[in-house]
């Protein structure tokens, strides 16, 4: 390994990629100072203990999330957000239907979904997002690359709709997803 590989490998991740990592990080750290004025109305005497909150929380959170994991689209942010209202409104009806009307099915049960995605933050992503969908709960890893699903009805598509959600997900972080 040459001086400059081993120092690459030593630094953290603002001096390996400074444009696209400081701009992540110049952009986080805005966004968290930006909460703090928002939790204190703006008020000047909070503005130095807002700074050092906002530094503190960007450094942690590109210690938990490096900037270089997400190339988010905002364009395919928002069509996944209106997705995601739709999907949670009819699904909450239907969920609500379900548990008022005891002619309707109730079957619940488990399903195993192949994911596409690596373990990492993209997977645990789409797993939150599945996980605030009335109807389904990921509940942890099944063989290979498989995630159990709870649902409350196993007869429903379920696998196809997630299916759906996945490639939703992966096209609003710019990830690929796995071709195996």
């Amino acid at each position: 390994m040459n001086p400059l590989e081993e120092r690459s490998r030593r630094v953290g991740p603002l001096v390996k990629n400074p444009g696209g990592a400081l701009a992540g990080a110049i952009s986080r750290a805005a966004v968290f100072f930006g909460f703090w004025l928002v939790l204190t109305d703006a008020d000047s005497a909070d503005l130095a203990a807002g700074s050092v909150a906002a530094v503190a929380a960007t450094w942690a959170s590109l210690r938990l999330m490096p900037a270089k994991q997400w190339k988010l689209r905002p364009i395919k942010l928002a069509e996944l957000v209106l997705h995601f209202l739709r999907q949670s409104i009819g699904a909450g009806i239907d969920v609500a239907w379900r548990a008022l009307d005891p002619r309707l099915p109730l079957r619940p049960g488990f399903v195993i979904y192949q994911t596409h995605l690596p373990p990492g933050t993209r997977r645990n992503t789409f797993c939150a997002i599945v996980s605030l969908l009335p109807g389904t709960l990921p509940c942890g890893s099944a063989e290979g690359d498989g995630l159990s699903i709870h649902c409350l009805d196993i007869t429903q598509p379920v696998v196809e709709q997630l299916a759906a959600e996945e490639t939703l997900c992966t096209q609003t972080l710019g990830g690929v997803q796995r071709n195996d």
